[in-house]
């Protein structure tokens, strides 16, 4: 995939490093440059540093949990206009309340994601649209799993 300029940068804020490294070279593949955070502090050091076109969140990690960070990313002003999706491994019924209203891309359950799954939805978000008539294609929301 070609980007005018730099290629989207993507802070993948996961505690399961096996994941967090497939994520990372499966985006990384088709023209992403991605950053991991293992632990919620790390993570909102990072996105501040970086700051992304997306992040990665998974809302179960270590020292500040993934719901807590999206606040903070949210009455900010670097991160309240920062793209997020939510993978975790809580049922979006189970997971605290409000993220939706804190504007968040979508929500995936790590169960029903398959690798590639992951690409294409990083596609989805980011990836500008080809042509006008793909504006229809882009306006439906991303599946709620």
């Amino acid at each position: 995939m070609s980007w005018l300029g730099s290629p989207p940068k993507v802070v993948i804020v996961e505690d399961n490093v096996s994941l967090a490294d497939i994520y990372q070279t499966r985006l990384e593949l088709i023209g992403y440059k991605c950053f991991i955070a293992y632990n919620g502090i790390d993570a909102l050091a990072l996105i501040q540093k970086e700051l992304p076109n997306l992040v990665l969140l998974d809302l179960m990690v270590p020292k500040v949990a993934g719901d807590q960070i999206l606040e903070i990313m949210r009455r900010s002003d670097w991160g309240k206009n920062i793209k997020v999706l939510i993978i975790s491994n809580l049922n979006e019924a189970d997971a605290p309340a409000g993220l939706r209203q804190q504007g968040i891309e979508g929500y995936v359950v790590k169960a029903n994601l398959s690798y590639d799954k992951i690409d294409q939805l990083v596609d989805q978000i980011l990836k500008p649209p080809a042509a006008p008539q793909a504006l229809d294609n882009q306006s439906q929301q991303l599946p709620r799993s």
